[in-house]
């Protein structure tokens, strides 16, 4: 026989395809064999019909087309022997799915199968039906289906039910003809039954409400009897596993009584005694008791059970904690998380236990662990749990020790209620882990300082001593750089000293000698090398037997090839040389940084919670703002951060000379008398022009002005006014002196579109040589609980308009809000000012692997866009 005729065997085909040794062969021997069975197709061959469609579904598994025999499955089910049916529903629910339309044309054969004497091939057109069901065919057949639930034969009422599962999943309207007889199989013995009988059960509580009451009046109390009669029977070998009889059938009917007594207090009463007798009785040596027992507390929780029964639970949950398995630590910490907001303090009783699994081998239990001890942190336990956490970031592994820090850096701002203990822990995190801190963290660090006047001493003293061991860590130089530049004095001076400090003598050239190690290391980024100059002119001011050797150090700068520092150390090497006898005005401490503003701006920086910062904002006109360092201040205008040197927002200016010094120093002038700042509108300008060598000036006799740059010079006198005419040398500034800004109109920000899972903002600029153009800054946010992987932004606009779409920030979206995706967008509308722009949009993202899609209209645009 012709190898590759229809007659060849299913065996002899397998085993000429693993017989291949290539690709491109293994393909020849498919195409060949598909030849063939297209010829038996086409020629109408019924003796070896079943034959060519098992091969067709073995070539089908190995990922070749085989669309063109999939009528032939269905004449194989129109066939009246059983193994001819057998082969053709197989063919039919591998070689088919429910959203063939030629699978319309198999309902009739399947009804017909459906009433069939003998019950294999009921259970084969069953088996066909739970698999390849359409809502079509679950409308025509639901009663075929419903009609064998009663029938005496337990294996054709075990597939009807399964199949009654996959029905009522189609089409839930469905549900009520099922409530009786899904009843009736929780009083057969057979578990089978049971089993499938439990599932239905399950699948209707699910899909309707009316099905939940319904089954939750008759039927708790069979479940209790089934619960009951499994956990005290004697051994039966066909149902034992490990000791235990049925542990699937434990955990089904678990699974089901959880959703009866969810929310109901009498059903949850009436399980209280089965649950607890469960709980005390299961071993929990074992997989399968750990399995029943994990069910148990799941239940337990899910209902309005006692508070006995639930500490009874955690307790089960902290026995967990201590196996040797980690996939059983792992669910026990996941129900941990959920029951701590059912009963926080039983939880609590085992976080020496939760403490340990934090120092755990298994990255995915560390990172559980340590989630669920933020959650257990309160205003009681706060320090020595940050103690614990500490000491174990001294000695976690390296990819942990980002989480970790987050965590202990959010656990020390949220709970500190003093001072001294705040700028205690987190000058032992940076010492350990400053490399790890994010920029807002050391930030609130210097706020805090700049805040707490008889700390200074002690802050900058401390983070002298730190420094000496822990160099490395970029965050911890970058406060130890600015503090020294604003309390240099204090270090040397030994001013403010606290009782439980020891003595320490530091010379003034040994505060140099930090700022140039920190200036010259090889890990000194632009940021820190940039405050380390600055700080360095502090100092050339406040000790003056170091001037010399500072600006030497300046110098050699002036020929970096990094323009920040060239730029930096040219101005103040000018500064050092030309204005000397007022440097001293200029490098004056830095005024104290407003706390409540600061914290204000953080919240909404990183935007944790839109509605919560928009609030406080409000409350900001009329109450006090207490702080989560245990301060409460007064509400005052919120000044620009002059620590965020990554930032570029700011406050607007109210006239030209600020505007001149908002631009070249980064401050914030716009409330002067309440800051303490007092600037000459005409020569303060040309002063400042002169110090940095950006203008020359005609005539210099003029006062000095209050000034600040990146770091903060404090304010002294207000110069007389005097006419200056000024050379703009770097052309960027216009003959009288102040800085052209852009004058492009302002438009409200709007919300492009929101659901209840995605909220989208658009704020607009426009150039105003081109209006025209508008460009559109999209910020997205994620409002559901879930995150949203492979996030894609799509935008459609009328022909007139035209689009440009930028790549965005990130195809991650964080969940609650905890994070945004942005996105340029730039359009150009070619009949401006005629029409309006108009936009639809639609977002594709993924939650857990699963697609979505969201759309939406945009008709809100300001005028004039």
């Amino acid at each position: 026989m012709n190898p590759f005729s229809s007659g060849t065997r299913l065996r002899d085909m397998i085993r000429a395809i693993r017989a291949c040794k290539t690709a491109a062969e293994e393909r020849a021997v498919v195409r060949k064999e598909c030849a063939a069975i297209r010829s038996a197709i086409s020629e109408h061959d019924q003796d070896y019909r079943h034959r060519n469609i098992a091969k067709l579904m073995f070539i089908h598994m190995l990922g070749y087309p085989t669309h063109f025999g999939q009528m032939e499955c269905l004449k194989l089910i129109a066939s009246a022997g059983f193994p001819e049916k057998r082969i053709g529903y197989l063919g039919l629910m591998l070689l088919l799915d429910e959203r063939q339309e030629v699978l319309m044309l198999v309902t009739n054969s399947l009804k017909q199968d459906l009433n069939h004497t003998n019950q294999y091939i009921v259970g084969l057109a069953l088996c066909a039906l739970g698999n390849i069901c359409s809502a079509e065919m679950a409308s025509d057949l639901a009663a075929e289906v419903e009609r064998l639930l009663l029938t005496k034969d337990p294996n054709i009422k075990k597939k009807a039910a399964l199949c009654s599962i996959r029905i009522i999943r189609k089409v839930p309207d469905l549900a009520e003809n099922f409530l009786s007889p899904a009843a009736s199989l929780l009083k057969e013995k057979h578990h089978g039954v049971l089993i499938a009988g439990i599932q239905l059960c399950t699948d209707l509580c699910k899909v309707s409400a009316d099905a939940n009451k319904h089954l939750r009046k008759n039927c708790t109390e069979g479940l209790i009897r089934i619960l009951k009669d499994v956990s005290n029977s004697s051994y039966a070998p066909e149902y034992d596993i490990a000791g235990i009889t049925d542990p699937f059938l434990h955990i089904r009917v678990l699974r089901l009584m959880r959703m009866l007594g969810q929310g109901d207090a009498d059903t949850s009463e009436y399980m209280n005694d089965i649950l607890a007798q469960i709980a005390s009785k299961t071993e929990s040596n074992k997989n399968a008791g750990n399995a029943i027992l994990y069910e148990c507390v799941e239940t337990i929780m899910g209902i309005e059970a006692t508070s006995g029964l639930r500490v009874l639970a955690i307790n089960i949950l902290g026995r967990f904690l201590s196996n040797r398995d980690n996939n059983i630590r792992y669910v026990a910490l996941n129900m941990l998380m959920k029951a701590i907001a059912v009963d926080s303090q039983a939880v609590q009783r085992h976080r020496t236990t939760i403490l340990e699994c934090v120092k755990d081998s298994d990255a995915s239990i560390r990172k559980r662990a340590l989630e669920l001890v933020f959650l257990l942190v309160n205003d009681t336990n706060a320090k020595p749990l940050t103690k614990e956490l500490i000491d174990y970031l001294e000695v976690s592994d390296q990819d942990f020790k980002g989480d970790l820090t987050a965590k202990i850096c959010s656990i020390i701002e949220k709970f500190s209620q003093e001072k001294k203990w705040y700028i205690d822990q987190m000058l032992k995190v940076l010492s350990l882990a400053g490399s790890y801190v994010k920029d807002d963290v050391w930030h609130a660090l210097i706020v805090a300082i700049s805040n707490a006047p008889d700390l200074q001493g002690y802050s900058v003293r401390s983070l002298y001593k730190a420094f000496r061991t822990s160099f490395e860590q970029v965050s911890l130089v970058r406060v130890v750089v600015w503090c020294i530049g604003e309390y240099g004095e204090m270090l040397v001076g030994n001013v403010g000293v606290l009782e439980v400090e020891e003595p320490l003598t530091v010379t003034e050239s040994d505060t140099v000698d930090v700022l140039e190690a920190c200036l010259t290391g090889h890990s000194a980024d632009i940021t820190t090398r940039s405050m380390s100059l600055i700080a360095l002119l502090k100092l050339s001011s406040r000790f003056p037997p170091t001037s010399e050797r500072i600006k030497e150090i300046i110098t050699e700068h002036k020929g970096s090839i990094v323009l920040e520092l060239q730029q930096r150390a040219i101005e103040f090497n000018s500064i050092i040389q030309r204005h000397d006898n007022i440097k001293s005005s200029l490098v004056e401490r830095m005024p104290v940084l407003d706390e409540s503003a600061y914290m204000v701006k953080k919240a909404n920086s990183s935007q944790e919670n839109i509605v919560a910062v928009k609030s406080s904002q409000m409350s900001l006109a009329g109450t006090s703002v207490t702080l989560p360092n245990g301060v409460a201040k007064p509400p005052a205008a919120p000044l620009v951060d002059l620590l965020d040197l990554s930032s570029d927002d700011a406050l607007v200016p109210t006239s030209t000379s600020k505007d001149f010094l908002h631009d070249l120093l980064g401050i914030d002038l716009t409330n002067s008398s309440s800051s303490g700042f007092s600037i000459a509108p005409s020569g303060g300008t040309d002063i400042l022009m002169d110090l940095l060598s950006i203008g020359t000036p005609v005539q210099s006799d003029i006062s000095p002005e209050t000034v600040s740059s990146n770091q903060g010079f404090a304010p002294t006198t207000k110069p007389t006014p005097t006419t200056v005419q000024v050379l703009d040398l770097l052309d960027v500034l216009p003959s009288n002196g102040s800085v052209a800004g852009d004058q492009s109109p302002l438009y409200p920000s709007i919300t492009a579109f929101q659901s209840s899972t995605l909220k989208i903002m658009f704020s607009f600029k426009k150039h105003p040589e081109k209006p025209q153009v508008t460009e559109i800054h999209a910020t997205f946010m994620n409002l559901s609980s879930d995150s949203y992987t492979d996030f894609v932004f799509q935008a459609a606009v009328p022909k007139f308009i035209q689009l440009h779409l930028d790549p965005a920030s990130s195809n991650h979206l964080p969940a609650n809000g905890n994070g945004t995706i942005t996105q340029t967008v730039t359009v150009t509308n070619s009949q401006h000012g005629q029409k309006p722009l108009a936009m639809r949009i639609r977002m594709v993202y993924k939650v857990d692997n699963q697609e979505k899609l969201e759309q939406g209209q945009i008709n809100n645009f300001p005028p004039g866009l």
